[in-house]
């Protein structure tokens, strides 16, 4: 059965905890081979992912890449820019043909109503690689990250410090679905979405915003931030001047649990967001991370397509 996997509540907190356990195994039984080498069972050998980039990668791009062909299948690039979907033609249309050409779809754009329309009029499964809403697919890597370090997600405590942006609200979609607890750390006017943080709570997610750094960061297991302006966004210095105070750096780590562990979904602005001290320490678990999406996004795709 083939599924989107517009959002992490698409799958469920059961199976985001299924594709993070089946990440954990494919990721040991594969430990010292080449990178390109298909896992032995090549569950995707013959299957094709279309990859749409209407904004820059690096980590999506290689891992989807890299991910198709540890499950022994390929990966087709497609620019906006050289494609016809960036001369005006409609979503529509170009989901009904790639439908016809390929097995699943992932797409990094900018607006969340172009995924939508994207996967409405596919007949294939549609991934989000990342809106201005939200991030999924980076937040399975992270969730698998912390449980690779020792962390057990029900009860984690939780800091984001920084702008609300999408990766944000998919960390809050997340304390929801697995059941954490998630202090936000922000200036006023760059909260996250109140949608996300209503059906987090609702779904029994502990969701705290606060505009003391300190008070985010304090007796958290897991710290997490990110660039303070995303691609694209209005208003660069306007925003980097609002989150001056929220720079996770060592004296805030220090409020953090002991053993706490830093999180970053890169790339980072060294000296804004993130000093050097803290992203090449020991808390840091950044790269752990960043290889992560690779595991993470295997198993997306095959719960996407009906593998999981």
């Amino acid at each position: 059965m083939a599924r989107d996997f517009l959002s992490l509540s698409d799958a469920g907190g059961d199976m985001v905890a299924a594709m993070i356990n089946d990440a954990i195994d494919r990721k040991a039984a594969r430990r010292s081979w080449p990178k390109a080498r298909p896992d032995a069972d090549a569950p995707l050998a013959g299957h094709v992912l279309a990859m749409i980039f209407e904004k820059n990668s690096t980590r999506t791009r290689v891992s989807f890449d890299m991910a198709m062909r540890q499950l022994g299948g390929s990966a087709l690039i497609l620019e906006s820019g050289t494609t016809q979907l960036g001369r005006g033609e409609t979503v529509a249309d170009t989901a009904r043909v790639l439908s016809r050409m390929v097995d699943a779809i992932m797409i990094r754009t900018d607006d969340h109503a172009k995924i939508e329309e994207l996967a409405h009029y596919a007949d294939v499964p549609v991934i989000n690689g990342l809106t201005d809403l939200s991030h999924p697919c980076q937040i399975v890597a992270d969730l698998l990250t912390v449980v690779e370090h020792g962390f057990a997600l029900p009860g984690l405590q939780l800091a984001w410090l920084g702008d609300g942006n999408n990766v944000a609200n998919s960390l809050i979609e997340a304390a929801g679905l697995m059941k954490f607890s998630i202090r936000i750390g922000g200036p006023a006017g760059y909260e996250p979405d109140a949608g996300f943080i209503e059906r987090a709570r609702a779904a029994g997610g502990e969701v705290i915003l606060t505009q003391d750094p300190v008070e985010a960061a304090a007796g958290a297991q897991i710290v997490v931030t990110d660039t303070w302006v995303s691609m694209g966004q209005a208003g660069g210095e306007q925003h980097v001047a609002a989150m001056g105070p929220y720079q996770v750096n060592a004296a805030l780590m220090a409020a953090a649990a002991p053993g706490a562990r830093f999180l970053h979904c890169l790339p980072a602005h060294r000296g804004e967001e993130v000093t050097d001290e803290v992203i090449d320490g020991v808390q840091s678990v950044v790269w752990d991370e960043a290889e992560n999406r690779i595991h993470a996004q295997k198993s997306i795709l095959l719960w996407a397509l009906g593998r999981l």
